[in-house]
């Protein structure tokens, strides 16, 4: 059994081996067995240099079949500074014919003034390239211009305008402050890392203080300092909700070599990571070797997995030998190009989850963003909606708001101690449309509500010295305020409002009768009782009926006005017989009916509904009394009364409560109260029986948050409460602060609504519309009969002439031409003529 495992290990071993062998061929540049000398430059206390140490190695090995390839390698320790000064000692001591390490363009122009300097392949991170790059120098590595712009891609996408940056390489701030400012995206901080690592909670802490930004980019940092700085962000809070972390490749490249400590603290991160092939033979084959050689190697590290750092230092190692470019590379293509990679890069974005991450999109500098998932990002804290990247306070110092606790109305902000639980509770109207404006701001504020025993004057002047960073609460918005604060738009609109008890009675009493209808009911109800009137008397005469005559036009009209009365009552003494009369008397009696019982209803509506009327009218008249007015004393209004409206001090009433408004209003103890209009809506909902609001309103300024001198939290939170107010919040939560009242009805409703019951002829307008057309039906009938009754007479009349000029034709011709006559009879013609029938008799 033994025997065959040792076989199976054996094979594929010779296998993995042959893979290699094949893929990678001998370079070109270089006859068979020459001798080449390389010397190496690493930081071998770094995972990197680690990686990079058995990845070269790997590739000395597998070229010696074709070379004689030695490797002269140099540990920094740490100390990068030292590049340059091992690179001059290998060249002096070694004679070596290539250079890889970890020099920097600076470090090769350095050795470029050399006599006969050696080729120099850089495997450091890049910033910018150079203008004039070091001759025979390559940089293994992407400019870091490239990755600067998908940084800012990513940040411009989510519509963040401010972060911090942290990098080891102070030079890497101008180029991606200028990419950022081509966004509209500024840098609040950039930190550099400190040395020793051990001072970076410090740090962390200082950064934290001096800037409200919760965006993090890092970039260019080791793995040794990534871990200590995600440690102790977790600590401080900084992987919470509302932070957002974005780290370059030189960390995201490690990934798949980190500990699962380090992933666990860098969980809802974001990761920009170099692409590269991990499916080609050639890369299964060296992952699988490398991991063997590197745990042998150090058997402490956690994760023996090769990152594209490894990939890099084993091509470079083949590079150094001479293959050309189209030879096949673990990490691709190299072509260079004044020293640099030519190619264009594509990044992967991952989201570090658990101990594992998941890609969620790729950037190309051509394309941008595509296979986009940025909308299902697992941030920091476990939150699922993008963070506002922006907080005014933090966890640990939060804002301190001030609220009013001695207010008169605890409808606005009200203060409840808890001596049991040792807390205290703070809600209200103003409390809540604070609330709804924080929650559409672009970024997190984290703040504490702190109550204030003093005035409003008094809480306004702390924010003024900063003991408050803001004030919240029912004040009000005054030009002599604004000198030491400023303040939020108004999320309320305020006046001073007069408010007087009331004396009931009906108004217009004598003549309440006639209110139940309006103006133009009555005169269309005249009218319509007029004409129907008119038209029964006229369809009756036209009928022959005696009783609907009259001797001249004066008492013909008096006749049918008399009707147009009757009839309401249907008291009429004379006697309807003609049908289409019925018929009108028929359709106006149901009018009569509808209408009356409707008047019979208002009447008896605006008879029970309550008639008020303020005791006082205008202001003027509590002044020139010297009657006694109240005002809230913890409020302005009563300086306002002295110094505006002219009261004088001696006739103002301090009032502590609202309460004490209502006694002193019964007993006469102030005539007049006065306050602004959102605290006259709840006195008037609370004592809505017995008061009024009265008189002119005076403009105010109306209810604000109060925030220091250039504070930018005033401009933020006055657009926040404008978008609350708009989607109809603000009414909603007024609404909702005033439904304690049991009223049925506000005061200054009362008089509307009793006004709003009064009757139109809109209502009866159907009705009315049908009595038209049979009146109207009604009229043509009549029209028509008394037409032909007058056609009838006038035919009669030229029949009657025709006869007697007949007669006297005979009798002229009788005389004149001989015709015999009788002149002893002498024939009279009676005509007689009646509606119905004409004869004619001598």
């Amino acid at each position: 059994m033994h025997t065959l495992h040792l076989l199976l290990f054996v094979s594929c071993w010779l296998v993995e081996s042959t893979i290699s062998l094949k893929s990678m061929v001998c370079p070109e540049l270089q006859p068979r067995g020459a001798n080449v000398s390389v010397g190496v430059i690493i930081d071998g206390s770094s995972r990197i240099g680690k990686e990079q140490k058995i990845a070269m190695s790997m590739a000395a090995k597998d070229l010696s079949h074709c070379l004689n390839l030695v490797l002269h390698i140099k540990d920094l320790h740490g100390n990068s500074a030292l590049a340059a000064s091992a690179a001059l000692n290998l060249i002096n001591h070694e004679h070596i014919d290539t250079i890889i390490g970890t020099l920097t363009p600076e470090q090769a122009a350095f050795l470029s003034h050399l006599k006969n300097p050696p080729p120099i392949i850089s495997l450091s991170p890049a910033a910018s390239p150079p203008p004039q790059p070091p001759p025979s120098f390559n940089q293994m590595t992407l400019p870091a211009a490239h990755q600067i712009r998908c940084i800012a891609s990513l940040i411009a996408h989510f519509h963040w305008k401010n972060l911090i940056s942290i990098s080891q390489d102070p030079t890497l701030f101008l180029p991606l402050s200028r990419a950022l400012h081509a966004l509209d995206i500024s840098i609040d901080l950039h930190a550099t890392a400190p040395v020793p690592h051990a001072s970076i909670e410090s740090e962390l802490l200082k950064v934290i203080g001096a800037t409200n930004s919760r965006i993090f980019v890092v970039m260019h940092c080791s793995y040794e300092f990534a871990a200590i700085l995600f440690e102790k962000a977790r600590v401080l809070g900084l992987l919470e909700k509302g932070f957002v972390w974005i780290v370059a490749d030189e960390i995201s490249n490690l990934l798949d070599s980190a500990d699962s400590s380090l992933l666990l603290n860098m969980e809802g991160v974001l990761a920009i990571k170099s692409d590269y092939s991990t499916n080609h033979n050639n890369f299964k084959a060296f992952k699988s070797k490398f991991k063997r050689k590197y745990e042998s190697s150090f058997p402490s590290e956690e994760n023996p997995t090769p990152s594209i750092y490894a990939l890099r230092a084993y091509d470079a190692v083949f590079a150094g030998a001479g293959a050309g470019e189209d030879s096949e590379f673990l990490s691709g293509k190299l072509i260079f190009k004044n020293g640099f990679l030519s190619q264009k890069p594509v990044f992967h974005i991952v989201n570090v989850i658990g101990k594992s991450y998941r890609e969620v999109a790729v950037w190309s500098p051509e394309l941008g963003f595509s296979g986009d998932q940025l909308h299902s990002i697992f941030w920091p804290g476990g939150e699922r909606s993008v963070p506002k990247g922006w907080s005014l306070g933090s966890r640990e110092r939060p804002l301190r708001i001030g609220v009013p606790a001695r207010g008169m109305f605890n409808q606005f902000v009200k203060v409840t101690y808890d001596s049991g639980r040792n807390s205290t509770r703070i809600t209200g109207f103003s409390i809540e449309v604070f609330e709804a404006a924080v929650k559409k701001l672009a970024y997190d504020l984290h703040y504490e509500l702190v109550p204030f025993n003093g005035s409003y004057d008094e809480m306004v002047a702390q924010v003024h010295n900063k003991s408050f960073d803001a004030a919240v609460g029912d004040t009000e918005i005054m030009a002599t305020r604004y000198v030491y604060v400023e303040f939020s738009q108004p999320y309320i609109e305020s006046g001073l409002v007069m408010v007087v008890t009331v004396k009931p009675g009906l108004k217009d009493s004598k003549f309440i009768a006639l209110n139940p209808f309006t103006k133009m009911m009555w005169l269309q109800l005249a009218a319509v009782s007029t004409t129907t009137g008119f038209v029964i008397w006229l369809s009756e005469f036209a009928a022959g009926n005696d009783q609907f005559t009259g001797n001249s036009i004066l008492q013909t009209i008096c006749s049918i006005l008399w009707l147009s009365v009757t009839i309401i009552s249907l008291s009429q003494r004379e006697n309807i017989k003609n049908p289409t009369s019925k018929l009108v008397l028929a359709v106006w009696i149901c009018v009569t009916f509808v209408v009356g019982a409707s008047f019979t209803a208002v009447l008896s509506s605006m008879m029970t509904v309550p008639r008020l009327e303020p005791s006082v009218r205008e202001i003027d008249v509590l002044r020139n009394s010297n009657a006694a007015v109240g005002c809230n004393a913890n409020s302005f209004i009563c300086g306002y009364l002295i110094n505006v409206l002219n009261f004088k001090p001696n006739n103002i009433k301090p009032i502590n409560s609202i309460d004490e408004y209502s006694r002193a209003l019964d007993n006469g103890e102030i005539k007049a109260a006065f306050f602004v209009a959102p605290h006259a809506k709840v006195f008037l909902a609370k004592y809505c029986n017995g008061y009024i609001a009265s008189g002119p309103s005076f403009k105010l300024g109306g209810f604000g948050f109060a925030f220091q001198k250039g504070s930018p939290l005033a401009i933020d939170i006055s657009e926040a409460i404008l978008k609350v107010s708009q989607s109809g919040h603000v009414d909603t939560l007024e609404q909702n602060m005033l439904h304690h009242s049991n009223c049925t009805s506000s005061l200054a409703s009362s008089q509307e609504a009793a006004d709003d019951i009064r009757l139109g002829p809109g209502p009866f307008s159907g009705l009315f519309l049908i009595l038209g057309c049979i009146l109207g039906f009604a009229f043509a009938v009549a029209v028509v009969r008394l037409a032909r009754a007058r056609w009838t007479s006038f035919l009669d009349a030229v029949w009657a002439s025709m006869v007697v000029i007949r007669e006297c034709c005979a009798r002229f011709g009788s005389t004149y031409f001989g015709v015999r006559r009788d002149t002893n009879s002498v024939r009279v013609i009676y005509v007689t003529s009646t509606s119905d029938e004409t004869s004619v008799s001598t």
